[in-house]
């Protein structure tokens, strides 16, 4: 399982297929991604803990990358001790790492597993967290079943998935023609279907989350939505990881956008052009993502 709660833009490296992106190379803008979202994140967390029919004992951060949301989890739940699960040493040591910075080791310990293949291996949970990882799974509804078969009894499954895009610039902001953010992210619903075709395992699937959840043999399916709303002007955190987007954009889309949007595209990600990303005052973020979570009797 991949560590998709730091990916906000489903684009990766250079290239048009990349089923397995670098995520040791990406640390530092996993780290970034995670903090911009911290807003987001501390919503729906809050929302698991009133909504949890039970003491929260243990959680388990699924494909939890440097552990960035895995110390929010232990903010989150202060009596209960957090496992950052992830399949990459390197991201596990910054997830440990992060740990004692926060004063949290004696809380929040790593496990090397590869999931869902390895979810045998995860300890039994009061809450599993697996946020925007799913869909770098092929087989999605078994590795839900997987997931689900680690919680105890009153455990919560709680997952990431959908939302709404992410915008941070008007409909028109004065570059080529309008809706350029709109077209982007049709290219990028078809990148993510191919990305989804060529995972192993893949298997096509309705992504009715709530359903999926039930028929693992979880109870009171319900989900919620959480909005992320940063104005313009971002500071220079949040304005970095748009950047990043649409550099990746650039990167992925250059021989299947139109002309006129690549060449846009081109100046908004040119830190010498006026009226860039790097330069503009209208650059905002918002974006929302929904919460998927239901309970095993």
């Amino acid at each position: 399982m991949a560590h998709g709660h730091h990916q906000h833009g489903h684009t990766q490296e250079k290239g048009a297929h990349h089923t397995h992106p670098d995520w040791v190379d990406m640390l530092p803008q996993l780290e970034r991604n995670a903090e911009v979202y911290t807003p987001l994140y501390t919503q729906a967390l809050d929302w698991l803990r009133v909504s949890r029919p039970a003491g929260t004992r243990l959680i388990v951060d699924a494909g939890s990358g440097p552990g960035a949301v895995a110390r929010q989890l232990a903010a989150a739940f202060p009596e209960a001790r957090v496992v950052a699960a992830d399949p990459e040493e390197a991201l596990l040591a910054r997830a440990a790492e992060r740990a004692e910075e926060a004063g949290l080791s004696d809380r929040l310990s790593t496990l090397r597993v590869e999931l869902p293949d390895q979810s045998a291996q995860l300890p039994t949970a009061d809450l599993i967290w697996a946020a925007r990882s799913l869909h770098h799974v092929g087989d999605q509804r078994a590795a839900i079943a997987a997931l689900a078969d680690r919680l105890a009894p009153g455990g919560t499954l709680a997952l990431v998935e959908g939302g709404l895009p992410w915008r941070c610039l008007p409909r028109d902001f004065g570059l080529g023609r309008p809706g350029l953010q709109a077209r982007a992210d049709a290219l990028e619903e078809q990148w993510f279907a191919e990305m989804r075709a060529e995972l192993p395992g893949a298997k096509e699937d309705t992504e009715d989350w709530a359903a999926l959840l039930t028929d693992a043999g979880l109870t009171g399916a319900t989900s919620r939505t959480f909005l992320l709303d940063l104005p313009a002007p971002l500071d220079d955190d949040a304005r970095a990881f748009v950047i990043e987007l649409w550099k990746r954009r650039a990167d992925t889309f250059p021989g299947s956008m139109a002309a006129d949007d690549a060449e846009v595209l081109a100046r908004l990600v040119d830190p010498d052009d006026p009226r860039s990303l790097y330069r503009r005052d209208d650059v905002f973020l918002l974006a929302a993502h929904t919460v998927h979570m239901a309970v095993r009797a």
